[in-house]
């Protein structure tokens, strides 16, 4: 799938997942039935390597709710798709995504779209929000701020498209869970810090993107727990892998 077709699917699944309801934050069997219409099961199956980065980033983008987690992980073990099954979550418990309309928080991993979400909404605030006659935007640790955020992001992806090209190594794609998770928390303290007041408010969509990242952070496996199994691994093998040539 070249680039042309990748963003061709980019803003058809965008449209299917903000305009099926209405409501950005639904949740449930409605966008599960509009993804299976525009063929999810057998992009996951014939292009998983861009389907599965696609639908994800857009579910944590949008702020959009569906069980396709589940898909992923059953193709993943070669079992059929369309069935539910328990998921590891920190602290030694586990949950399961059942396919309902009931809102659920514990939705697909897109730590990386709804980091970028909230950066958006911090960067359009820091635009339009003045103190002392100018815009927030000009403000010194503003800028910084919303710069590391960015630089966490890009930084992340980064580790995330490694992982993508060496699936046969698991401790790239734990590292990349785990660098997705802290850019995510990361972006959450930056953007709301920017935010000020207005981020703490229910009128505000950012509350909807922070309690995303912290518990998809927690979804197989925290940033802070999979931080340790990695060291823990390092210290056993005594090798670092490099994980991207630079």
């Amino acid at each position: 799938m070249d680039a042309a077709e990748r963003e061709l699917l980019a803003d058809t699944l965008r449209k299917a997942m903000t305009g099926t309801t209405g409501d950005p934050h639904t949740t449930g069997a409605t966008i599960d039935t509009a993804l299976d219409d525009l063929g999810w099961p057998d992009l996951l199956t014939e292009e998983p390597d861009t389907a599965i980065p696609v639908v994800f980033t857009l579910l944590g983008e949008t702020g959009s709710h569906a069980s396709v987690l589940n898909d992923v992980v059953l193709h993943a073990t070669g079992q059929p798709l369309g069935a539910t099954l328990p998921l590891p979550y920190t602290g030694g418990t586990w949950l399961t995504w059942n396919r309902t309309d009931t809102p659920t928080s514990h939705d697909g991993p897109g730590l990386l779209g709804t980091g970028r979400t909230m950066l958006t909404l911090a960067r359009e605030h820091a635009l339009t929000r003045t103190q002392f006659g100018r815009p927030i935007a000009t403000f010194q640790a503003v800028r910084h701020r919303l710069a590391e955020t960015l630089v966490a992001l890009d930084g992340a992806e980064a580790t995330l498209h490694a992982a993508t090209t060496t699936p046969e190594d698991p401790l790239t794609a734990l590292l990349a869970k785990a660098a997705a998770g802290k850019a995510a928390l990361d972006t959450a303290r930056h953007c709301q810090q920017v935010l000020a007041g207005i981020g703490f408010t229910a009128e505000h969509d950012f509350h909807h993107h922070l309690r995303r990242a912290l518990t998809l952070d927690g979804l197989l496996g925290s940033t802070r727990d999979l931080t340790r199994q990695a060291g823990t691994h390092i210290r056993t093998h005594h090798h670092a892998p490099r994980l991207i040539n630079l």
